[in-house]
């Protein structure tokens, strides 16, 4: 199944950093969401994505926008990874990939760096899917989030 702008996004539950259960519920709501899916911890472009998002964390506030991350990796190696690059937001793990898979972001060799923008009420408004440009996937939810809340009512 994929996943497109306009559909509702898939709900699930999975463990964060610190071993706690975090839904979608909780995440959408009061502002939007950057939902994005990375390969795995510590490697050269989830690295760089991730620390693209710390660094551009003061936009993401002015805008309004939380940011989470997926991957396989465990609770601990989040935690890890979280400490060592000083990321400001928290990381799920999914390691059956359960969630990987409903957001189509499975991969035939390796997993696939998608990010989504979920708006308040829990509807995909944007997709954005590169392998390789990491840091555009941080400059795209920016750029299309302003527009967006520019658009809306």
């Amino acid at each position: 199944m994929t996943l497109e702008e306009g559909t509702r996004a898939p709900d699930f539950t999975l463990k964060d950093q610190d071993g706690k259960d975090v839904s979608l519920d909780q995440l959408v709501g009061s502002k939007e969401l950057i939902l994005y899916f990375y390969p795995k911890d510590e490697t050269p472009g989830c690295t760089a994505e991730a620390c693209t998002f710390r660094d551009h964390w003061e936009d993401l506030a002015g805008i309004g926008a939380s940011v989470v991350g997926v991957s396989s990796d465990s609770p601990e190696s989040h935690r890890n990874f979280i400490a060592h690059r000083k990321l400001q937001f928290p990381l799920l793990s999914d390691p059956d990939r359960k969630v990987r898979r409903l957001y189509d972001c499975d991969g035939l060799l390796i997993p696939k760096r998608v990010t989504y923008i979920i708006d308040k009420s829990g509807v995909i408004r944007n997709v954005f899917n590169s392998q390789i440009n990491a840091r555009g996937h941080v400059e795209n939810a920016i750029e299309f989030i302003k527009k967006f809340r520019e658009s809306s009512p």
